[in-house]
């Protein structure tokens, strides 16, 4: 604790901590609230009141109510959380170690691989055997997204690249994947085209326990390893030789960064579609309430994420009476304009 005989320079660090360390219980309350607002609104009829009872006291209302309650809205609710949260989380690494406050899971090619190895198991039932039915969407897209990991790592080091080879390498991807994904539409039945379509818009109507579990046990894996990079991670932002300066390797650094982006896109991207704009716009949230120290702006950017898509998944709800809009609509709407205020801000500072 600071007193009177420390040096100013101690105190106004330690001021400093309370302060990133204030702003991320106030993101984790803005979670709580979003959370039961998303949880309180949908199509149906039921209020605040049943939706609490549903909870707390099931056996007071119809087994319909019950249903709606804890299979529908529920596992949605948490969902929204989770994927929110690994998007966000996996935008902020990817903006570190790229240096670059535009990237986000999507910018090199991660999310789209996802949506093409979902793609190939919805629309052409294509992957490996023996894999469970409810598995085999978020299999699909772990494996594409981790082959475009190794892909995009085999490239850099063929040419022995840094991050702004891997972006022109990621942009490549994205357009060869988004390619293969409109062929696999235009040769699917009407049938698969319909869900795949509805599914690329991003929705968490499918949400359910198990895809809630999958999601939750990726996070559980990345969390620790992201948690213990946080010092390098925070040194690279000082640019390649500065981290190296400090014994940081560098392009190992980068590789399994990539990997637990990977993952969280993957397991995001399979249970909630393609949605955009979360990992660009919950990290610059985040980097602008507690600034470039990993050891608050990743739980920052996880409560930020996960703060945004639960309240797009409460609009997404709110928006049409009676039906629930696309949940990547939603983000995309709210997304574009933060982009270009994104853009346009970080132009005026140059």
């Amino acid at each position: 604790m600071p007193t009177s005989t420390t040096p100013p320079d101690l105190r106004l660090y330690a001021a400093t901590l309370r302060k990133r360390l204030a702003l991320v219980v106030a993101l984790a309350l803005g979670v709580a609230l979003a959370f039961a607002l998303d949880l309180v609104t949908g199509p149906s009829s039921l209020g605040a009141s049943e939706v609490l009872r549903s909870l707390f006291d099931p056996e007071a209302l119809p087994a319909t109510q019950q249903f709606i309650v804890r299979e529908v809205r529920l596992p949605a609710a948490i969902a929204a959380l989770l994927v929110g949260a690994s998007l966000s989380l996996a935008g902020a690494e990817m903006q570190t170690i790229l240096n670059n406050p535009l990237a986000s899971p999507f910018t090199l090619g991660v999310s789209a691989a996802a949506t093409l190895g979902a793609a190939l198991a919805i629309a052409l039932g294509i992957t490996l055997p023996g894999v469970p039915p409810h598995w085999i969407v978020s299999a699909n897209a772990f494996l594409f997204a981790l082959a475009s990991v190794f892909l995009l790592q085999s490239l850099a080091r063929l040419r022995g690249s840094g991050a702004q080879d891997l972006v022109l390498f990621g942009i490549a991807l994205v357009f060869a994947f988004n390619a293969l994904v409109g062929l696999i539409q235009y040769i699917s039945s009407e049938q698969a085209l319909q869900q795949l379509v509805f599914w690329s818009l991003g929705s968490l109507g499918g949400a359910d326990w198990s895809g809630v579990r999958v999601l939750g046990v990726a996070m559980l894996l990345t969390l620790p390893f992201s948690w213990r990079a946080r010092w390098r991670m925070t040194a690279l932002r000082m640019g390649d030789e500065r981290a190296r300066s400090f014994g940081v390797e560098v392009g190992r650094l980068r590789f399994a960064a990539l990997l637990r982006v990977s993952l969280l896109a993957a397991t995001s991207v399979a249970l909630a579609g393609t949605i955009g704009f979360i990992g660009l716009v919950g990290p610059h949230l985040a980097r602008l309430l507690v600034g470039d120290d990993h050891r608050f702006l990743l739980p920052a950017s996880a409560l930020a994420g996960a703060l945004v898509l639960s309240l797009a998944s409460t609009a997404s709800k709110a928006l049409v009476p009676g039906a629930v809009v696309p949940l990547g609509i939603v983000t995309s709407l709210i997304g574009v304009p933060a982009f270009l205020a994104l853009v346009i801000g970080r132009r005026e500072r140059l």
